[in-house]
């Protein structure tokens, strides 16, 4: 089979690595509307961290934000963001917009791939007849759908793209044998032929949603373990010590995956008539963790007899999870807004966050470790190495004696906090 020419839309955590992936076999562009992207890709820069540098350089990826640099591409793959709006509805803005860019310069016998997260019916009942309408062309005639799910985990060096079986799917036998044929060259693990699009698309939604609950199940029973005064980090080491005990801890839901996909399958649940329970029950106690550590915090801190107005708290780690650069959805900024709500005016300690990105999303003006010290409570939120790698001795120093340690991920060792009072999820 002939190589295709490919263009990759949105060149972020998902985007990038799928592009240089193509690009070791095929001609490829990468596009992105955001010039600055654009430049420090050109550059070998990536920010995301998710792509060696120089594989980059060396990768002979096309990158750009010209759209006419996109035409005569015969397979293009969709990767832009599928957040959630305020209301928490999906929000597909970027979705439709990518597909009338593709509508706009892609030309008769052209498969349109979509690995934005979505609910089932969005790729061909909405994002279809858009790319008909711009295009002028037949939808299933003069050219096919097909969804392949992203299923890369930021930060995770061992599940690599390449690594991990790719689901693929497509509006006709055709379309279908070129996605494949265009993913086999470069995804090792191998690929999942789903016998629709439907299923691919809901397949995606399920994985992430089977995940949030799994925590929120591991987040309640912190919110019980806690009245009864039990610490969860020993019941769950005893509880794994059986074969078939999944092992989920509890934490902070955040990311661009698990804090999002769930509200497109309730969405279209809810749109066909059908409320879902559990679901949304997991995601509301999910959606409250953040809230709940701010809390506990200032308990501890009124029981120590410390004014929370006068209290000196630091917040260590401001992304979604640890040693990723990525602030999308992260729920730590719940937790500072609650100390705010208390009176208390936290320092914000993240080496890996971008300042700029931290001020104008979250109102956070980032501060270096140095400025945490003689603290009256200190809330380790993300795990980074940065942090870890310092011993807990030398963390508890920060927080004066007496003062609180809340360690949310549990990965303390709490005895070593020299009279400091220790707190996790």
């Amino acid at each position: 089979m002939a190589s295709e020419r490919v263009g990759v839309l949105g060149l972020g955590y998902v985007g990038l690595p799928v592009a240089l992936g193509f690009a070791r076999h095929h001609a490829t562009v990468g596009f992105d509307i955001d010039p600055e992207r654009v430049a420090e890709l050109r550059a070998g820069r990536d920010r995301t961290r998710e792509v060696d540098e120089a594989e980059l350089v060396a990768s002979g990826l096309r990158v750009t934000d010209q759209t006419d640099d996109l035409r005569g591409c015969t397979l293009f793959v969709v990767t832009v963001p599928t957040p959630v709006d305020d209301n928490r509805q999906p929000d597909l803005r970027a979705v439709l917009a990518a597909s009338r860019t593709v509508g706009a310069v892609m030309e008769k016998g052209a498969v349109v791939v979509y690995e934005s997260t979505v609910y089932p019916g969005v790729t061909e009942e909405l994002c279809g007849p858009v790319l008909a309408e711009v295009s002028g062309l037949e939808l299933g005639v003069d050219f096919a759908v097909a969804y392949s799910p992203e299923r890369i985990n930021p930060g995770d060096k061992e599940h690599t793209l390449e690594r991990i079986v790719k689901v693929v799917s497509a509006q006709t036998p055709e379309a279908l044998e070129r996605v494949a044929a265009a993913y086999g060259t470069f995804v090792a693990a191998g690929l999942h032929i789903a016998p629709s699009i439907q299923v691919a698309e809901t397949a995606k939604v399920l994985e992430n949603t089977q995940r949030d609950l799994n925590i929120a199940l591991m987040n309640e029973l912190s919110l019980i373990l806690e009245r009864l005064d039990i610490p969860t980090r020993d019941v769950l080491a005893a509880a794994r010590t059986k074969w078939n005990f999944l092992p989920f801890s509890p934490g902070l839901v955040g990311g661009h995956c698990i804090g999002v996909d769930p509200y497109y399958l309730t969405a279209r649940a809810e749109a066909v008539g059908y409320h879902p329970e559990v679901i949304l029950a997991g995601r509301r106690t999910n959606d409250g963790m953040g809230r709940h550590v701010a809390r506990r915090v200032a308990q501890a801190l009124g029981r120590a007899g410390t004014r929370l107005t006068e209290a000196r708290v630091a917040v260590l780690g401001l992304t979604f999870k640890e040693d990723v650069p990525d602030l999308r959805n992260s729920r730590v900024p719940d937790v500072i807004d609650e100390l705010r709500a208390f009176g208390v005016d936290p320092v914000v300690c993240d080496p890996l966050a971008d300042p700029t990105e931290a001020r104008h999303e979250h109102g956070v003006d980032l501060a270096a470790l140095d400025a945490v010290h003689d603290m009256d409570a200190l809330v380790l939120a993300v795990p980074h190495r940065a942090y870890v790698g310092l011993s807990t001795a030398a963390l508890a120093r920060r927080v004066r004696p007496g003062g609180v340690v809340f360690d949310v991920k549990a990965v303390l060792d709490r005895d070593a906090l020299e009279g400091r009072t220790y707190l996790a999820l």
